[in-house]
């Protein structure tokens, strides 16, 4: 038999243990046995608390785990921003060898107002603490606004504060070129329109959500789950439980993601190939793609900004 393993550090399973793996029938439990096995904790594993409970309670029924969640270890933690001076903004913008005073110029546009001396050092922290690019921090800005107003009407403009908050985020993601910055935005853009979509199909009226809610659907939304199957996983949940639950109903798309059955059509007949088709209830896209394309078109003129200031400083 040629040799399927790769070269490393060689972990040890009892047959005992894998002959109860193979009995639950779970991938979930599976994966998360090797990770207690590899690690001993949940470093690294980046499950939904739900989900790593669900896995747990099944390796319990099997006598393969006991107790609770083990937890990872403390994260690391970040380097906090220098606390700059004055004197520190004052020389940023005087150098005209940086872009730094340009993105200052084009934020202030973008954001209606003249920037404040705290605003100034919020913004110099991405720009110097992050080293994000302009462009890539004009990306951030121009997301910024749009959710603003998105939220609470035309006009409506974030705090450099809350832009800075949306910064660190974008770091911790390596979000730091156009390219990233774009991709990212392409996804939010669209998950945004996708929540709307799944409320409509779960029957639950237009309403902000809160974080966990928003986790669960772009899960199912990396899954590739259709409308069908979303409103058949929501039918099944309110039949077992006589309401919404957002845990059971992502138990059930998770189980069906493992069998490779994401239309409403596969899950009910079984099939472990692509859907035919669409199936349940019928998709209006009208409105995400209106957001889609302000976003394209919000990118477009940062391209164009870009090429000017990089002109001018020319």
């Amino acid at each position: 038999m040629s040799q399927i393993f790769l070269p490393g550090e060689i972990l040890a399973m009892s047959g005992q243990a894998a002959d109860r793996l193979l009995k639950l029938d779970s991938g979930d439990a599976a994966l998360l046995y090797l990770q207690l096995l590899r690690r001993g904790n949940l470093e690294g594993l980046r499950w939904p608390e739900d989900r790593a409970r669900s896995a747990l309670e099944l390796l319990r029924g099997q006598g393969l785990a006991s107790g609770a969640l083990p937890e990872p270890p403390a994260p690391v933690q970040e380097e906090p921003p220098p606390d700059y001076a004055t004197e520190d903004i004052s020389r940023a913008l005087a150098d005209r060898s940086s872009t730094f005073p340009a993105l200052a110029d084009e934020v202030e546009r973008r954001l209606g107002k003249r920037l404040s001396a705290a605003d100034l050092k919020g913004l110099f922290t991405l720009y110097d603490h992050l080293a994000l690019p302009a462009e890539v921090i004009l990306m951030l800005v121009g997301w910024c606004v749009e959710e603003m107003e998105r939220k609470y009407g035309p006009g409506r403009k974030p705090f450099l504060s809350q832009i800075k908050r949306e910064g660190f985020i974008w770091a911790r993601k390596n979000i730091d070129t156009m390219e990233r910055a774009e991709e990212h935005i392409s996804k939010l853009t669209r998950l945004r329109g996708r929540e709307s979509e799944v409320l409509r199909l779960m029957d639950i009226p237009p309403r902000p959500l809160v974080d966990r809610e928003r986790t669960y659907i772009a899960a199912w939304d990396d899954m590739g789950f259709d409308d069908g199957a979303i409103r058949l996983a929501y039918e099944r949940t309110v039949l077992k439980k006589q309401s919404m639950d957002w845990g059971y109903m992502n138990g059930i798309l998770r189980r069906w993601h493992e069998k490779g059955l994401h239309t409403a059509a596969a899950v009910q007949a079984g099939d472990r190939g692509p859907g035919t088709g669409r199936a349940g209830v019928e998709t209006k896209p009208s409105a995400m793609e209106n957001q889609e394309q302000r976003t394209r078109e919000n990118m477009e003129r940062t391209r164009r900004l870009l090429e000017q200031m990089k002109g001018e400083g020319s």
